[in-house]
């Protein structure tokens, strides 16, 4: 039996860790979506006909793409900037990026929730001001919740769109301004097709991410906006049905699953015959 190679045996340890932190409590869920309450697959059938749930995980799709798309979009201005900005604006955008790490999701969803409200900052002063005759609602809907899932999804996005953009080759720009190409037509022409691939990882990491938020959207939400997440928390906590939130968990895990798998597939350069 050949051995192991010193590569291989230093992954063994991390590969033990995430079977038995991520695969067995998954497959401990899959065996109470066919077995809680009895035997079968009942609850897949409720889950994926209940006007309730159906109604929840397109929600969610739907709140996650927006999500995505805005929190890539405005990543890719502020990534741009720490990357190829002056050192002063490289430091500003740098320490924009950390420091939202040192700060919880719950401190953050709580002080979205404090400017947005009702009674919040923004509303107070708009009025203070004669701008607005009545408060916005700017929370307990799905804006407040967009806004805080973007607040806190910016900085992920921003790691691997900085690895793309670090890897452009500047002899290709210089040689498209040199083919007589104005700064625009190379941005959008030569430098954001270089960067696709970061445009990509980025977005898959963000839509990832999204699809399992559960503090942001409670708060935020104020239970108007329910997302899957927070459905099966429901399911499993408030109004005990195990079973369900199990099969919800496992639908939610197949598909995205799936979605991964086939933006991956479609993303890999085919490989030359």
């Amino acid at each position: 039996m050949p051995s192991l190679s010193r590569p291989t045996l230093l992954i063994v340890p991390l590969m033990g860790f995430m079977v038995l932190t991520y695969v067995v409590p998954f497959l401990g869920v899959a065996a109470w979506s066919v077995t809680l309450p009895e035997p079968g697959l009942g609850q897949y059938q409720a889950a994926l006909t209940d006007p309730l749930v159906l109604s929840v995980f397109l929600r969610t799709f739907r709140v996650c793409l927006v999500v995505t798309v805005i929190t890539v979009g405005a990543s890719y201005m502020v990534t741009l900037l720490w990357v190829r900005g002056t050192r002063m604006q490289r430091v500003l955008i740098e320490m924009c990026i950390l420091i939202p790490f040192w700060i919880s999701v719950l401190t953050r969803a709580f002080g979205w929730l404090a400017l947005l409200s009702t009674k919040g900052i923004l509303n107070t002063w708009a009025q203070n001001l004669g701008f607005l005759a009545e408060p916005l609602t700017m929370v307990r809907n799905e804006f407040g919740v967009v806004v805080g899932m973007v607040h806190f999804l910016i900085p992920f996005a921003a790691f691997p769109l900085a690895s793309a953009m670090r890897a452009v080759d500047e002899r290709a720009l210089l040689a498209a301004r040199g083919m007589g190409a104005g700064r625009t037509r190379v941005f959008a022409q030569v430098f954001v097709p270089m960067t696709a691939p970061g445009i990509l990882g980025a977005g898959l990491v963000v839509f990832v991410f999204a699809l399992g938020f559960f503090v942001t959207p409670a708060i935020l939400g104020g239970g108007r906006s329910v997302m899957a997440a927070e459905l099966i928390y429901l399911r499993i906590f408030q109004s005990p049905n195990w079973g369900l939130g199990a099969a919800i968990s496992v639908i939610l895990m197949v598909t995205v699953g799936g979605l991964l798998a086939v933006m991956m597939r479609r993303a890999r350069p085919a490989a030359p015959r």
